[in-house]
């Protein structure tokens, strides 16, 4: 990211994604089909809290290919800005998740990001964040995961952001955690 870009962030401090960054991740979306198809590891954690809240209300927030509303076997909403026809602002729901996402925003743009997800929980968020380097880089050479820091740092944001957090599991080289 160069000056300039910066520039432009600060200036616009709700910038979710950064143009450039946008169509860095649009291409990696196109041309490598394991990108963005990590969903279907979370739907069984995704089913359960559908269960106990009763509702089927969710929203997949980057989505990527979708795999986590083909796992559950019923619709749902699916934001992703890199994917087309799914860049438009998702309307609030009851369950959020956020698979492998967070490691992937642009350091700049990280608390607008958590923002929006704030706004778009209705009832609960479940974000999984890896916390050390991605198998994959852009192709302007930096690691996929923007982002890699531990636990306690990401706790502060989700704090920052107006998150409660009521329970985390850290299995190895990240952490699954439920918000209110």
């Amino acid at each position: 990211m160069n000056l300039g870009s910066l520039c432009l962030l600060a200036q616009r401090p709700n910038v979710l994604i950064s143009e450039s960054y946008r169509e860095l991740n649009s291409l990696l979306h196109r041309v490598d089909p394991s990108y963005g198809i990590s969903g279907d590891r979370y739907s069984a954690q995704i089913k359960v809290l559908c269960d106990q809240l009763k509702t089927q209300d969710v929203l997949d927030y980057g989505c990527g290919k979708r795999c986590l509303e083909k796992a559950l076997g019923f619709p749902i909403a699916n934001y992703d800005p890199c994917i087309p026809g799914l860049e438009s602002p998702p309307e609030p729901h009851d369950i959020v998740a956020c698979t492998d996402v967070m490691e992937h925003i642009e350091p700049d743009c990280m608390e607008a990001v958590l923002k929006d997800i704030r706004r778009c929980t209705k009832r609960v968020a479940f974000f999984l964040v890896s916390t050390r380097p991605a198998m994959k880089y852009l192709s302007d050479g930096r690691n996929a995961h923007l982002i890699q820091q531990p636990f306690a740092w990401w706790k502060e944001s989700f704090e920052q952001a107006g998150f409660e957090i009521v329970d985390v599991k850290e299995p190895r080289g990240g952490f699954a955690v439920l918000c209110t």
